[in-house]
């Protein structure tokens, strides 16, 4: 009888010991989810052959995948985590909002919304403590609300969107920042991710790596105490999201423990993920042996000749400097194909620096700009592609994309998004189309293209001067959303001898006065720009008007009216007085103020913004003008002699550059 007690003691403690081994060193792994048991929501699924797919195709929409039973953690836990993942976007120019893993209370996060929220918060809790959430974001757009650095980064989120530390996806090959390599979440392909978290030295490491990769130095490193924002009993999970943009988000494997490392991935095992575009259709050999035999020695004659000339006829140049820009560079071959040979049929427009084709690129079937760029000299040639693929990461959704380029004997092809409602000023200056553009279109457009160039002048890692803001470079697409383009060309023009253009960059009209005696383009000459830009746009009118012999400037036209007290009398006649007086008489004011003669008048783009969006009230323009506006404009030293030397000698010429250089984007 002893015995059996003290065996049944035995099994007692046994049993209490593996039960709290059990809760200290909490683990699971899934090489491949088919048959796991996960609490799903939202879009979140498990394919058939075992990926766990977060969101489809759908826009608008999210998925959550929690592992199902709760995590215990004590107040010097430790976790880590090891997962692979795939961002695979229906347009490889546009993705949805990226992944998140994810601690939370629950699984069911209350509020959530579809976009840029990630499927975690919504506006109202965002930032609050009481959310008790802890994410690693992957994220692939460009939150300026958030404090995002890039479009393409890695953050640690806590109990909100606004990182406590963030860095640009990629990885160190060395563990020195000459090694790092970056790597593009929505490239579509696998990579691995690790979470570790050291709770008694409270040290946050991520790294992230390509799959098949060994693990590299941590990513982000950041000392922080995790038990002050967890609860007793957490759930570990993912959450995705789409937004406007046709992505999907897949889990293709998962390894976790508490308080020990988690248990490495079989990569080997894993599923693999759908293929992408239609399936290849086979090719059969319907050739029998005999005949290949009969005509082998004729068929190699034609394959040589024809390869020859082939080769002749797309010659292009590439120089080794170019290797590193492969992705950015288009082959000639591929673009004379997405033109049909560059026939007149899709001849777009011709302008002061180039011809421009519409073109479908036959591999990924996208419509697409051309810009034919004659260059006779190879100076700069290197940094001027440089700075190309510089500008080809710029993403926002009021900026023309330059997708890549292509050099061939003496001409650069530039490759941009077709826009297919063309540029503005055709629009706006249509003598078809009486009624021309409503004031809700105006107003809509005028935000997208201040949006745009804030985003060039703040927005981005590096500061971008436009130096050619005007109507013509403004394009529509097929919403009618505003996008700028030709931004950061101007040193290739530099280059070339064209009789269109000025010896300071940019179009008469939309210069700056000071652009005379300095000739470099500022943030301040570019806020002048998109001033007369506002008022073309109010007005209808260009800022150089040729009328019976007589030239006139707009921006001094509107500013006599303004203080004369007659300003409204400006406004587009085609409008039929069908607008909101208050925006008019904003948008108005707003112009002459960005085109005040002196700089430091001048706001922000920002500020510009905030105007617009009625977030700040203008200032009282009245004193400003009345001091140095018009009636001491002609006292304003380099404004007369600028003007004066380009108005007699090259009128001619500028109502060429201005009026038919339009957006050479568009149809």
């Amino acid at each position: 009888m002893p015995n059996i007690v003290l065996n049944t003691l035995l099994c007692l403690l046994l049993l209490f010991r593996t039960k709290a081994s059990t809760s200290d060193n909490e683990s699971f792994i899934f090489n491949g989810f088919r048959g796991a048991n996960m609490t799903l929501n939202g879009l979140a699924e498990i394919t058939s052959n075992g990926l766990l797919r977060l969101t489809n195709t759908s826009t608008e929409q999210k998925g959550h995948a929690f592992y199902p039973t709760p995590l215990h953690f004590n107040k010097s836990f430790s976790f880590s985590t090891t997962f692979v993942f795939a961002i695979v976007p229906r347009d490889p120019l546009e993705s949805g909002h990226g992944i998140a893993f994810v601690l939370s209370p629950n699984t069911v996060l209350p509020g959530s919304i579809s976009n840029q929220y990630l499927g975690l918060f919504n506006q109202s809790n965002n930032g609050n403590s009481t959310n008790h959430v802890i994410a690693v974001e992957l994220d692939t757009i460009l939150n300026n609300e958030f404090g995002d650095i890039d479009d393409n980064h890695v953050g640690i989120d806590v109990n909100g969107l606004h990182s406590v530390k963030a860095h640009t996806a990629g990885y160190f090959i060395d563990g020195t920042i000459r090694g790092f390599r970056n790597l593009s979440l929505t490239s579509g392909q696998p990579m691995q991710l690790w979470v570790d978290y050291d709770g008694p030295n409270t040290e946050l490491n991520v790294t992230l790596s390509p799959i098949r990769v060994s693990k590299p130095v941590p990513l982000l490193s950041i000392t922080i105490d995790l038990s002050e924002f967890t609860l007793d009993s957490m759930y570990a999970g993912f959450s995705s999201s789409t937004g406007a943009f046709l992505t999907t988000h897949y889990i293709l494997g998962w390894s976790f423990r508490i308080n020990g490392r988690a248990q490495d991935l079989d990569l080997s095992a894993l599923p693999s993920l759908p293929r992408i575009g239609p399936k290849e259709k086979p090719k059969v050999l319907t050739v029998g042996l005999p005949v290949i035999l009969s005509v082998v020695v004729l068929t190699t004659a034609s394959v040589v000749g024809v390869m020859l000339w082939r080769r002749h006829k797309f010659a292009e140049v590439m120089e080794d400097w170019e290797l590193e820009y492969g992705p950015h560079r288009f082959s000639y071959k591929e673009l004379y194909t997405a033109t049909r040979g560059f026939r007149e049929r899709e001849l777009l427009g011709a302008g002061g620096f180039g011809r421009v084709y519409k073109g479908m690129l036959p591999k990924n079937k996208c419509e697409v700009a051309i810009k034919r760029v004659s260059h006779e000299s190879r100076q700069g040639m290197r940094e001027f592609v440089a700075e190309i693929v510089s500008i080809g990461r710029l993403r926002h959704r009021n900026i023309v994309q330059l997708l890549g380029y292509c050099r061939r004997k003496r001409e650069l092809l530039l490759v941009y998004d077709y826009m297919s409602n063309g540029s503005l000023d055709k629009i706006l200056f249509d003598e078809v189309k009486k009624d021309g553009l409503g004031w809700s279109q105006r107003f809509h457009i005028v935000r997208g293209v201040a949006s745009g160039l804030l985003y060039l002048h703040e927005g981005w890692e590096q500061l971008v001067i436009h130096r050619d803001v005007k109507s013509s470079n403004v394009l529509l697409d097929g919403e009618m959303n505003a996008r700028l383009g030709d931004f950061g060309l101007a040193r290739l023009y530099d280059h070339g001898t064209d009789p269109q253009t000025t010896h300071v960059v940019g179009t008469l009209g939309y210069l700056a006065p000071e652009l005379s005696k300095t000739g470099k383009g500022t943030t301040a000459t570019d806020v002048y720009s998109f001033g007369a830009f506002l008022l073309e746009v109010v007005c209808g009118r260009r800022p150089i008007d040729v009328q019976e012999e007589e030239t006139m400037n707009m921006v001094d036209w509107v500013l006599d009216h303004w203080l004369k007290g007659t300003v409204m009398e400006t406004v587009d006649e085609r409008l039929g007085g069908k607008y909101t007086m208050e925006e008019v008489e904003l948008v108005l004011k707003l112009g002459l103020l960005c085109t005040h003669v002196i700089p430091s008048a001048r706001p922000s783009m920002r500020q510009v913004m905030q105007f617009l969006d009625r977030d700040v009230e203008l200032p009282d323009l009245s004193s400003n003008y009345m001091k140095v506006g018009k009636p001491h404009l002609e006292g304003y030293q380099g404004f007369d002699d600028f003007f004066m030397s380009y108005a007699t000698s090259s009128d001619q010429t500028f109502l060429h550059s201005s009026t038919d250089e339009i957006s050479l984007l568009s149809g």
